[in-house]
């Protein structure tokens, strides 16, 4: 999969001095396809120099980002390509907006993830559900389009799940997170809840895991989605990690493979030929005492999802651990990534 562009694509990121938001700028200021022309943010903001707002992540705005002018977000931006930061209740209303005024739209939030006909994407779990839009623009009267991530946790799920998934048949899965506090966003959890805690709770996390697992590995039936039939329980909590969520993962098969063959079908699970995809997607780590997230969260620069202690469940078939970059892979690279495929796929 190859894509060899002229001129770089322009691009406007909506919500973008929020967390996720400046992760987006960050990440693309440098982007070989895409060039960042517009920035909105909120009322407060509008009408500000980008690189007067406060800036939450370590270093500095990007130079090619501090002078723009923080907009509105209504869909007059000079760009093709928009990436939603936006909190969901906002994305909500703004998002088909854009879509409607013929922008693609690379959504973030969690607005249209379970719509029928918006396409929700890890691109290497299920890149062929893209066919959606075509069915979304016919009933939405959309010439724009929106694509969706999945939650931050459900994406390491999902990737560790494929491969097994095709090799032996999931039927059910049994995982507990250990999500980070980047995941609450800015300014996130209070330090006296979270630290020396674990708060076992997270409001709407445990229904978007178990739900979007099973439409990432869900297939496409005349124009529609159905999910996969597996079923996924799912206890979500928070802990004193700053970035990185790891999941505990048991799993029941419908053909009981050995720790041997699972860690062989991980690896061999294969890359895209993409800017921001890692060539290998799911990395098998042999150590007893891994993956953590402080020493695997950035393996493939936050890309790839690592997996370790893939052992035999006394209960299910396999268990197992993996560690997501849960601000990169689970979010804003998540995203381009996503934005890299249409254009490799010609919806741009």
């Amino acid at each position: 999969m190859k894509t060899n562009l002229s001129k770089k694509i322009p691009v406007a990121v909506l919500g973008a001095t929020g967390a996720v938001g400046q992760r987006f700028v960050q990440l693309l200021a440098d982007h070989p396809w895409f060039e960042v022309v517009a920035l909105t943010g909120s009322v407060r903001s509008v009408g500000k120099a980008y690189g007067e707002t406060r800036w939450v992540l370590d270093g500095d705005p990007p130079e090619t980002a501090r002078n723009l002018i923080i907009r509105h977000s209504t869909p007059d931006l000079p760009a093709k390509l928009v990436f939603s930061a936006l909190p969901s209740s906002h994305a909500k209303e703004i998002e088909p907006r854009f879509a409607a005024a013929g922008y693609a739209v690379c959504s973030n939030a969690s607005a249209y993830r379970q719509a029928a006909g918006v396409p929700l994407i890890i691109p290497e779990v299920n890149g062929d559900h893209l066919v959606l839009i075509k069915r979304q623009r016919a009933e939405r009267g959309w010439p724009g389009l929106i694509v969706t991530s999945p939650n931050c946790t459900t994406s390491g799920l999902a990737m560790t799940l494929k491969p097994l998934d095709d090799a032996f048949g999931v039927r059910q899965v049994f995982v507990t997170t250990m999500q980070a506090v980047s995941g609450a966003g800015y300014p996130g959890v209070s330090y006296l809840d979270i630290d020396g805690n674990v708060i076992p709770y997270i409001g709407g996390e445990e229904d978007k895991i178990e739900n979007e697992a099973c439409i990432l590995l869900g297939h496409i039936e005349n124009d529609s989605r159905r999910a996969a039939d597996f079923l996924v329980s799912a206890q979500a909590n928070r802990v004193p990690v700053f970035d990185g969520h790891t999941l505990s993962i048991a799993v029941g098969f419908e053909r009981k493979p050995s720790p041997e063959e699972a860690t062989r079908v991980l690896v061999d699970f294969p890359g895209l030929d993409l800017p921001s995809a890692p060539p290998r997607p799911v990395l098998v780590r042999s150590e007893a005492d891994r993956p953590q997230p402080r020493r695997d969260r950035s393996t493939a620069e936050g890309m790839a999802v690592t997996v370790g202690r893939i052992r035999e469940c006394p209960i299910l078939d396999l268990r197992m651990v993996s560690v997501v970059h849960n601000t990169l892979r689970g979010a804003a690279s998540g995203s381009i990534l996503n934005a890299e495929l249409l254009v490799a796929e010609g919806y741009l």
